[in-house]
């Protein structure tokens, strides 16, 4: 018992240290930081905005922030001498923005798009907008905020305490205007945006058309800034997509692989699905797994199966709702339909039957990790359990060619030798190597 005390006193200082460390190191910094939140689009809006502003001046980005530990850390250690700070604010529950938002006191705060997400604990899209809205009303005297003009829930942030703000989006009324939005995969996305400063015709590396409101929002913010539009527009051609966001993978002589492997919320699959149907690739399948944030039954997977059935030439469900498509029998004879309930039996399916230049998009939340799929087609993917448990993607987490059992060994040997390494340091000793 005592013991359990001790360890929630010395936790609670640590907190506390952390808190007061990373609210000092705020408070010295002359970085401008800029906050990203939103339903969707967020991390892909962080990363190209860091990736544009890379070339203007020096940037720190951090991605998925969605605690204040993470947060303390990042600005007690990782901030010293940049221009920008660039920071994706991510909601983990209730009330869980605001205390981010608070220590981050961004200059600049962009809102993407309210969708209803994490429908168990916010039930409502208010909810979600309150939530999603404290980044906002976080901002420094004289902020700015960015924000989604296609979405009344967004731009109803504009009424509050917000200093300036700037609009984007397809409405006529958006400072930021998009227009000629285009992509049929192969032929990636292109669009213009309209400004004060002109007309910009934008070329970018994403397959679909739901790629321009991140994009927008990124260009926005940087222009806003006072980013040359020149260097606006080269940045965003020259941007790696993130890993298992629509990321492109074509092996050789395999098929092009679309892997959208970390997020499925229930109002994502028709943007997914729009992105399928436009490719000019002649055959086009889609693997379907686990998706999330909704707040009404299974039959979902119904009614995305006889949406998605008129655009793929093949659907296979994969995971433990696999069996809830409703397909007919007719479609599973033919083989229109496949239901399977592992990646690895998605894997070994797809590698003998996919044929050299054709379309399989892989949609699913994270859990089933099916971004392994195009993975073994170039590496000895050894970790097959269905789900890990783990919410990095397979590429981060860097033990997809290990069985999973040996994980957790792996994992405590390196955590050794980097505390060894750190006490050698510490002590002057070298790393011993």
């Amino acid at each position: 018992m005592i013991i359990v005390r001790l360890r929630k006193i010395r936790e609670g200082l640590g907190q506390r240290l952390r808190a007061y460390g990373a609210r000092r190191a705020r408070s010295k910094s002359k970085a401008t930081f800029i906050g990203i939140t939103g339903s969707s689009g967020k991390s892909t809006t962080t990363a190209l905005l860091g990736h544009i502003l890379a070339g203007h001046g020096s940037v720190h980005t951090e991605l998925l922030f969605h605690s204040l530990k993470m947060l303390s850390k990042m600005l007690s250690h990782r901030i010293r001498g940049v221009n920008y700070v660039v920071v994706e604010v991510s909601a983990s529950a209730v009330n869980s923005i605001k205390p981010l938002a608070e220590t981050l006191r961004p200059q600049v705060a962009v809102v993407t798009m309210i969708r209803l997400e994490h429908v168990s604990r916010f039930r409502t899209l208010e909810n979600v907008a309150r939530e999603k809205g404290a980044l906002v009303e976080a901002l420094e005297p004289g902020g700015l905020a960015v924000l989604n003009a296609d979405d009344p829930n967004v731009l109803a942030m504009a009424s509050g305490n917000t200093q300036r703000f700037v609009t984007f989006g397809e409405s006529e009324a958006a400072g930021y205007r998009v227009t000629e939005v285009s992509a049929e995969y192969p032929r990636l996305l292109s669009f213009k945006l309209h400004w004060r400063g002109g007309v910009l015709e934008l070329k970018t590396p994403f397959p679909g058309e739901h790629f321009w409101l991140p994009t927008v929002a990124a260009a926005a913010t940087a222009l806003e800034l006072g980013v040359p539009a020149q260097t606006v527009k080269d940045r965003i051609e020259t941007f790696q997509p993130i890993e298992n966001r629509c990321e492109v993978i074509i092996p050789e002589g395999g098929p092009h692989f679309i892997v959208d492997s970390v997020k499925a919320p229930w109002h994502s699959l028709p943007l997914a699905f729009d992105m399928l149907a436009k490719s000019t690739l002649g055959q086009k399948r889609i693997v379907l797994g686990q998706m999330s944030d909704f707040s009404d039954s299974n039959a979902k997977y119904a009614r995305a199966y006889k949406s998605v059935r008129e655009i793929a030439n093949q659907v296979v469900y994969v995971g433990e709702h696999a069996h809830r498509s409703k397909a007919s029998q007719a479609d599973r004879d033919t083989g229109r339909f496949i239901e399977l309930r592992t990646p690895k039996e998605v894997s070994d399916y797809v590698r003998r039957t996919a044929a050299p230049g054709e379309l399989i998009l892989l949609k699913s939340s994270s859990n089933l990790h099916l971004e392994r799929v195009p993975l073994a087609w170039t590496h000895d993917v050894q970790c097959w359990v269905p789900e890990c448990g783990k919410t990095q993607g397979c590429q981060q987490c860097g033990l997809y060619g290990i069985p999973f059992e040996q994980h957790r060994g792996l994992v405590e040997q390196r955590r050794r030798l980097k505390r060894r390494h750190r006490l050698r340091r510490l002590f002057g000793l070298g790393t011993g190597e």
